[in-house]
């Protein structure tokens, strides 16, 4: 059974920086891909950063690009981190983290089959 849980989330000013972390159980394959979506108040879900688990490649949303990271430590450690730096007011959201249930590189929330509960970030003076 996979579960996964988000930590990390919280109040911070803008300009700043947060780290998010992500606990997965079950196996993770390789050919998985696992992925960052935020969702704001009154607004849809939307992808922020995925990677390959095996090769660790990765990808970002334009929005965040340069000032996000998506990583993973090693395969074996099932644990996903999205590095924050540079953040403003509009990066407040429920963050959550996702995981393929097959080969699937992609940006649509739709082809993701395991989520998180969600951890808020709000980015506020």
């Amino acid at each position: 059974q996979v579960q996964l849980v988000e930590s990390g989330g919280g109040s911070v000013q803008p300009g700043g920086s947060l780290r998010l972390s992500c606990a997965a159980s079950g196996t993770i394959f390789s050919s998985h891909t696992m992925a960052w979506f935020r969702q704001a108040p009154g607004k849809e879900r939307e992808f922020v950063a995925r990677i390959r688990w095996g090769a660790a490649t990765t990808n970002y949303a334009e929005s965040v690009k340069g000032r996000f990271t998506i990583s993973r430590v090693n395969i074996g450690e099932k644990t996903l981190y999205l590095q924050m730096d540079s953040v403003q007011p509009e990066d407040t959201a429920v963050y959550y983290c996702a995981r393929t249930s097959g080969s699937d590189w992609s940006s649509r929330p739709s082809d993701y089959r395991y989520w998180g509960q969600g951890t808020q970030v709000t980015v506020s003076s």
